[in-house]
């Protein structure tokens, strides 16, 4: 995961053509990121019209109604930097626009993994037990947590590391 505001950019690169390069990336990504959202999101709304949903339990509906929120959130995020994009293009706010749909992005891609963690719970524990579930949720939690946050935060820190040891004496 690298820091839109300190990447150095390609060789020949300006800083209007680094911004340019930054979104673009930005939006493909957030492009694969809505589209499962998407889907989750319009699962939830369906959820409540199934015949058996009527037989959930106080704790399911509450999970249900979680992850619904928490989808509806990552939804709010994932498009927010479109539509802020299109409110700023040609008002040479590109490097705000960069920073700011980069922690909309983080912060859509939390809420999406806590909403996919509570459908796991919700349809784990309607179809076998509260153990199944806890079980369930937390290996898929854990696999985020690992796989989302702390392998690339390992490589962040791996990085920072290495260009403290090779700055000059005098720079560290």
């Amino acid at each position: 995961m690298e820091d839109e505001g300190s990447h150095p950019g390609r060789a020949g690169e300006s800083e209007w053509e680094r911004l340019d390069h930054n979104m673009n990336e930005l939006l493909q990504e957030l492009r694969v990121s809505q589209t499962g959202v998407q889907i989750l999101f319009a699962f939830l709304l369906a959820l409540p019209f199934a015949q058996r949903f009527t037989e959930v339990t106080t704790f399911q509906r509450d999970v249900y109604f979680a992850s619904l929120l928490l989808a509806g959130a990552a939804s709010v995020f994932f498009i927010a930097p479109v539509s802020a994009h299109r409110l700023v293009f040609r008002r040479r706010e590109k490097a705000t626009l960069v920073a700011s749909a980069n922690w909309m992005a983080i912060a859509g891609l939390a809420c999406l993994a806590v909403a996919i963690v509570c459908v796991i719970l919700l349809i784990a524990d309607f179809l076998f037990s509260a153990a199944v579930a806890a079980v369930s949720a937390g290996g898929i939690a854990l696999m985020f947590a690992v796989l989302w946050y702390a392998v690339p935060l390992s490589w962040l820190l791996r990085e920072r590391q290495r260009d403290s040891a090779e700055a000059p004496p005098g720079e560290q």
